[in-house]
């Protein structure tokens, strides 16, 4: 089983710094390109990709929609397992607005925000499911940033923790017991000359 995680393209909030966490903002024509450009890629590469999921956010429902149309595969229904952190009192503020209202070291604070091992927790879930499920199909998952970071620190702690880019493909391989990865963060489709 081969599983494509791909956080979902751009959005106004995402332009400006917002924290959307489960707060539904739509992808804005940016969002869409990039949605379009992993498709093309995807077209080109080697993986047959047989289905593919998203969490149910409108953002990631519609750029799972593009890359479907664009791979003519299935959509399945929306997994709320896969929605991203629910951040309290943060959402919708920016950087700065996150400082001036809580300080430095909001993040440390209980905010009303999803812990940590409760994200890993539902995305390790959510990973053995579809272990159990389809374990001979090959699937793309759309789902958001900080969801996705805290699924691969679970899964890799070795690695160094980075920001997850809109529009990145991270592709996994269920082997014996663990999903190894063959790709990880990958933009190199918002590179090539925009059409």
């Amino acid at each position: 089983m081969l599983i494509g995680f791909i956080r979902h393209g751009l959005t106004d909030w995402n332009a400006i710094g917002k924290i959307q966490g489960q707060t539904d903002i739509p992808l804005n024509d940016e969002g869409r390109l990039q949605a379009r450009m992993l498709a093309e890629r995807l077209l080109h590469e080697p993986y047959k990709w047989d289905f593919i999921v998203s969490s149910g956010l409108s953002r990631a429902e519609e750029t799972a929609s593009i890359i479907a149309s664009a791979l003519d595969i299935q959509i399945l229904e929306p997994d709320l397992r896969l929605r991203e952190r629910a951040y309290g009192q943060i959402e919708g503020l920016t950087a700065a607005e996150r400082e001036e209202m809580f300080g430095a070291e909001w993040h440390l604070q209980d905010l009303g925000q999803e812990k940590d091992l409760e994200l890993q927790a539902r995305g390790l879930d959510f990973l053995e499911s579809m272990w159990d499920k389809y374990p001979d199909r090959n699937m793309l998952v759309v789902s958001h940033g900080g969801f996705l970071a805290q699924l691969f620190s679970a899964l890799y702690k070795e690695r160094q923790a980075e920001r997850i880019g809109n529009l990145s493909l991270t592709i996994v391989e269920k082997k014996e017991i663990d999903w190894v990865p063959h790709l990880f963060n990958c933009t190199k489709h918002l590179l090539e000359k925009q059409h």
